[in-house]
């Protein structure tokens, strides 16, 4: 009996169609000799630091770094009952072999692998490897299922990945939390995100618009000089062209050739998803997952942008099935060879429609799914046509000794370009005139633009950043480049929003990601180590490396723990943290040791400054003897004048009331209260 363990319920119900298995169970299916359960996700998650140590429960700075001997996974409670399922399943004495049908990549791996250990499972493990839920496809899958032992260094990657997360969440999030007296979340990804926003954001408040001018002749087209500083100059070349007759210096024509674009992979779609349809990359991620359990598109977290070789034949039905989903005929010539290439396929091969999305009825699915299946049909479509063909003309004009130039576009076969999804503009083209040919010139004009600041980042350029970050210090051969995996980079975007680092803000028909007042801050008090793309986009490469077993684990694991024992112990707090990081508290007066906002509390009245331990108790003991109350009136008046007035206190020796002065004093380190009284 083989048992296989799916990720989701939906995908092993697939599987279970294609193997046969058709009696039902609580949580599992079972027949013709198989076995088919599901996790939900992760079932498993790496436990909090209080079950290590109770104490950890309370976060203190004499307790960090927190560094497991071994680390421990708790089952979640939500989830507990499908665990307890699996369990029962693996330990049963007729199962003889395990079939690890979870996603086919790095997080699938570890949800699959968490389960099985913690079930204190031994049997030999099968790996179902497919990159679409067709049913040929899962057919094709179990004849070539491979051994798990293939695919242990990708569980250790994954593994590794999940505790530096964890390391890097716990002690970061802790001791700057601790240090600036708010919860501030770390990650070790979100960190160097949010890092790019902010150093983003910085160049464009920096940013010095410059004014610069060109000179238009009208000669029957439009022809430039060159961009230049002074105006002045700009005026005396008009004046010098006016009513003059301008020459032809020289025609050139050149044909030239756009080559077809790759196919998508899922960071490239997200970002097309985000500037055309207007989707975030979680959604685009989110679509993409429905339609692969639906068996409409190929697996979606791939950073692959081709197919496998094997593929080739094939082709022209995947070709005709989006073509299908598009509405459009199927092209008469397909260039199957420029989109098969074994050696740039990874993990997965590029994300395409499947045979079976052409013979869908697409108006079934939900909008958001229907429009970025056809995105990516339209990506398969572009990516086997020919090239885009065309033909520049230059020509340049001399008048009063200055030169001007005009460049025009005609095009001569649209190839992929016809399956673009935008709209382009219709190329200009330029009368045929030859050299030496004079022209007249109708009108001279100057022409005034300036030099515009970089964009905000949207979803689709922050993709790209985060694609990037990076690279230029990592190896050539290197695989994984950049912040995050295509997987995780959705994942990312959307936490720093959720933790309020990161807020979207609609701009005309553009939706800006712009880092807030909390997330600026937050970069500016972390130290490099924290925020840098280059040693995340090293960790990334690492974790391959892992993968392919050309590192061990612990080599990574020390250098994340080092980072972080280094960190607390060079790391100097920023000043003025008060300022950065605002309570929102209303402010009772100035400290009367740091001149650093005091502001109210449940519990008394406390100096903003982190580094101060101004505090004054409402509980006090000097009041409650008198029957008085600290109030934020009186704490206000003590805090400008060092005394205020305070009538009806009570006395304990005679039960009467009295009126009297009361002095704040504080010797820098300890605040107490005396009363004096007038003299009559």
């Amino acid at each position: 009996m083989r048992l296989v363990i799916a990720e989701k319920p939906s995908v092993a119900q697939s599987i279970a169609a294609v193997l046969n298995a058709k009696k039902r169970h609580d949580g599992y299916l079972e027949g013709s000799g198989y076995l088919v359960s599901w996790c939900f996700g992760h079932l498993a998650e790496l436990a909090d630091a209080a079950a290590y140590n109770a104490d950890y429960a309370k976060w203190t700075m004499k307790d960090l770094p927190i560094v497991p001997m071994n680390y421990r996974f708790t089952i979640r409670e939500d989830k507990r009952k499908q665990f307890d399922i699996l369990r029962g399943l693996l330990r049963r004495e007729d199962v003889s072999e395990v079939v690890n049908a979870c996603d086919a990549g790095r997080e699938g791996e570890l949800i699959f692998r968490t389960v099985y250990c913690l079930a204190g499972c031994s049997k030999p493990i099968l790996r179902l490897w497919i990159s679409s839920m067709e049913d040929d496809a899962i057919h094709a899958g179990f004849k070539q299922l491979k051994s798990g032992r293939n695919y242990d260094g990708l569980h250790q990657s994954a593994l590794c990945r999940a505790k530096a997360d964890w390391l890097v969440g716990i002690n970061a999030t802790r001791y700057f939390s601790l240090t600036y007296g708010r919860t501030l979340n770390i990650g070790r990804v979100m960190s160097p995100t949010l890092a790019l926003l902010v150093q983003r954001e910085a160049d464009i408040s920096a940013f010095v618009p410059e004014p610069f001018y060109t000179v238009q002749l009208d000669c029957g087209f439009i022809a430039a000089t060159d961009r230049m500083k002074d105006r002045k100059t700009a005026d005396g070349i008009v004046n010098a062209c006016k009513g003059k007759t301008a020459t032809v210096k020289s025609v050139e024509r050149k044909e030239k050739a756009e080559k077809a674009p790759a196919l998508y992979d899922l960071t490239a779609l997200q970002r097309d998803a985000n500037r055309i349809l207007g989707y975030t990359a979680q959604q685009t991620l989110d679509y993409l997952q429905a339609l692969y359990e639906k068996k409409l598109c190929t697996y979606p977290r791939t950073d692959s942008r081709f197919l496998t070789e094997d593929m080739e034949d094939s082709i022209n039905d995947l070709v005709s099935s989006a073509a299908a989903v598009c509405g459009v005929a199927s092209p008469t010539t397909i260039h199957a060879k420029q989109v098969c290439n074994n050696k740039k396929v990874t993990d997965h091969h590029a994300i395409v429609p499947t045979v079976s999305a052409g013979k869908t009825d697409l108006m079934s699915l939900p909008l958001g799914e229907r429009e970025v299946l056809k995105l990516a049909a339209k990506g398969l479509l572009r990516a086997i046509s020919e090239a885009h063909r065309y033909a520049e003309t230059v020509i340049t004009v001399e008048c009063a000794g200055h030169s001007f130039t005009a460049k025009g576009k005609t095009v001569l076969v649209p190839g992929w370009k016809s399956y673009e999804q935008e709209q382009t503009e219709a190329a200009s083209t330029l009368p045929d005139v030859a050299e030496h040919q004079p022209i007249s010139v109708s009108d001279a004009a100057v022409k005034t633009g300036k030099t515009t600041p970089p964009k905000h980042f949207t979803e689709d350029t922050l993709l790209s950043a985060m694609e990037s970050a990076g690279k230029e210090d990592m190896p050539d051969d290197a695989e994984r480049e950049g912040i995050g995996t295509p997987a995780t980079r959705s994942g990312i975007i959307e936490k720093l929003v959720s933790s309020g680092f990161v807020e979207r803000k609609k701009s005309k028909k553009v939706v800006n990601l712009l880092p807030t007042s909390t997330g600026t801050a937050l970069i500016t008090v972390l130290p490099e180590q924290l925020q840098s793309p280059q040693l995340t986009a090293e960790w990334e490469h690492r974790l391959k490396e892992i993968e392919r077993g050309e590192i061990v684990p612990d080599s990574f694991m020390d250098g994340i723990t080092a980072m972080l024992g280094e960190l607390m112990q060079t790391y100097n707090p920023i000043p003025g943290a008060e300022v950065l990081f605002p309570s929102g508290r209303e402010i009772v007066g100035k400290c009367p040791r740091c001149k650093a906002d005091v502001t109210e509390t449940p519990k008394g009245f406390f100096c903003e400054n982190r580094a101060c331990s101004f505090a004054l108790w409402k509980n006090s003991k000097f009041f409650t003897a008198k029957k008085k109350t600290l109030t934020k009136t009186l704490a206000a008046t003590l805090l400008i004048d060092g005394r205020a007035p305070l009538k009806g206190c009570y006395s304990e020796k005679t039960g009467k009331t009295y009126d009297a002065v009361v002095v704040l004093e504080d010797d820098g380190t300890k605040t107490a209260y005396r009363l004096e009284f007038e003299r009559r």
